[in-house]
């Protein structure tokens, strides 16, 4: 992810994301000497930088008739906005209707962080057992949430490359060239489809029961095959 764009996700403008990292390499520094540097004009410089001073990115320095700007540092800045949505979240939970149970019928996931959210929020949930298919890439991507599965005692099934380990897990190694991905938990719920580094990916999400049936045959499939070929390995 560009810098940039990364620091705008905590509510910065482009403009303020770009003084930010400015300060950080300068330590401080005046409107005007911001404004030289990055070519931005001086007063949008000077309302970038009070934006920062605002949402809690930057403090101003009094030097006499010179006013300085300093950042907030990075991990303090970003744990901050964090904390503070943490805090928003609860409120918004406390107020908002409880969704009983998983919609029914045959759900379209498109956008590929809206799948890896999905993914990540789906095994989160899971209470007894997990079933993932997916190449070493998308393994990465769910290992912390793999591991606390782990940790809350769950059976975590993988099927991945050969050379994919996870301690605790019960692992199937074998050539997984493609982006497709398949997660069954708690033999509750699937989540099927391709995941490209696009926002072209689309999944299906479910909680049919036939769909959720059909998934695990095919993995009980894939997984004899795997067995299989490893006996005809040793042969």
């Amino acid at each position: 992810m560009n810098l940039i764009e990364g620091l705008t996700n905590f509510n910065l403008t482009k403009q303020e994301a770009t003084l930010y990292v400015l300060l950080l390499k300068s330590g401080q520094m005046t409107g005007y000497e911001a404004a030289k540097q990055t070519g931005i004009s001086r007063s949008n410089t000077y309302t970038a930088l009070a934006g920062l001073v605002d949402k809690g990115a930057a403090y101003v320095l009094e030097e006499g008739k010179v006013t300085r700007y300093t950042p907030v540092p990075a991990a303090e800045f970003c744990s901050n906005k964090i904390s503070c949505l943490e805090e928003i979240k609860k409120d918004i939970l406390q107020q908002l209707p409880v969704l009983n149970n998983d919609p029914e019928g045959y759900i379209t996931i498109k956008g590929a962080q809206e799948i890896i959210n999905k993914m990540r929020n789906t095994v989160r949930q899971a209470q007894a057992r997990i079933y993932l298919s997916a190449n070493s890439r998308m393994l990465e991507l769910m290992l912390p949430e793999l591991q606390d599965a782990l940790q809350r005692g769950l059976k975590v099934v993988v099927i991945g490359d050969k050379y994919f380990s996870l301690p605790g897990a019960i692992c199937y190694g074998t050539n997984k060239q493609s982006e497709q991905i398949r997660l069954i938990a708690d033999s509750h719920t699937v989540l099927t489809g391709d995941l490209q580094d696009d926002e072209d990916s689309t999944c299906l999400y479910s909680c049919k029961r036939n769909l959720v049936d059909l998934f695990k045959e095919a993995l009980q499939n894939e997984i004899a095959l795997i067995k299989l070929q490893k006996g005809d390995m040793n042969v």
